[in-house]
């Protein structure tokens, strides 16, 4: 079924898909049902799709911060397993969060508090009460970037390039800074991806016109992919499109390539180059 799936798995066992934003989520349970899986739902308030929702019968919804609530609800679909799949809008950590007691222990929990120790804080948490957090890229193989080129566009990156672009990306990665930066031809580094996320980085590498610009999108050497895949999609291409970056250099069998088919056509329309590293 998934490459990413424990060896122990039992498919006959309910799935909860704990769903962010966007369509990956929605990707996810699909594939997950073509499976022959079973799929129980837990959204957010105001971050969900209102279409994934209407999908599922067996759902709850809370509110951004309820950890309480999504281990009792874990509990009453009894799943054995979980997989968080789109993201959160990240604002909300600073305006519009809502931490129940158990949220605000698990936040006590840890000395650092970022994605990377709060998320494994809760499966932690989770994994007490019987249900393991799986690899976010269950089910979705087929929609993982290749190693090579995927789409020859109108400017190809030198491999000397790519490869310092690569360096540099994978070290503000292990930094916890982000995943992605945008670096111009000669190897000037025109933007670094931070809190603001991907396309606002993209939008400001754009205002500063360079004639040729590579996006550059990778993972940490040891990333936790339970709850941190990289995903590119036509948003982002679209993004690219608009403020002149001319080529995507993407972390190959990790990220993944969400409306694969819509997002290729739109990168071979605006003559983006788009490269599995």
């Amino acid at each position: 079924m998934s490459r990413f799936l424990p060896n122990n798995y039992d498919k006959s066992r309910p799935l909860a898909l704990i769903a962010g934003q966007g369509t990956y989520p929605m990707e996810l349970a699909a594939a997950a049902r073509a499976a022959g899986v079973t799929v129980r739902l837990i959204g957010f308030e105001g971050e969900t799709a209102p279409e994934l929702l209407e999908q599922f019968e067996d759902r709850v919804v809370i509110k951004v911060g309820q950890v309480g609530k999504l281990i009792q609800a874990l509990k009453a679909f009894k799943a054995p397993y979980a997989v968080m799949a789109g993201q959160i809008t990240p604002k909300r950590l600073f305006r519009g969060l809502h931490p129940d007691f158990q949220a605000i222990k698990l936040l006590l929990s840890v000395k650092k508090r970022n994605a990377e120790t709060l998320f494994g804080a809760l499966a932690d948490a989770m994994a007490k009460e019987g249900t393991q957090l799986l690899d976010a890229r269950v089910f979705l193989d087929d929609a993982l970037v290749p190693l090579g080129v995927s789409v020859k566009g109108r400017w190809m990156p030198s491999a000397e390039l790519l490869e310092d672009a690569k360096a540099l990306a994978r070290s503000i990665a292990d930094n916890a800074i982000g995943q992605g930066l945008v670096i111009d031809s000669h190897g000037t580094v025109l933007a670094v991806e931070a809190f603001e996320g991907t396309d606002a980085m993209l939008q400001r590498a754009g205002s500063f016109g360079a004639s040729k610009a590579l996006f550059v999108k990778t993972t940490k050497q040891q990333q936790d992919y339970r709850f941190d895949v990289p995903v590119f999609g036509p948003r982002t291409a679209q993004t690219m499109a608009d403020n002149g970056i001319h080529a995507a250099a993407l972390a190959a069998g990790s990220t993944l390539m969400v409306q694969k088919a819509q997002t290729l056509a739109l990168c071979k329309k605006h003559g983006l180059s788009i490269l599995g590293i």
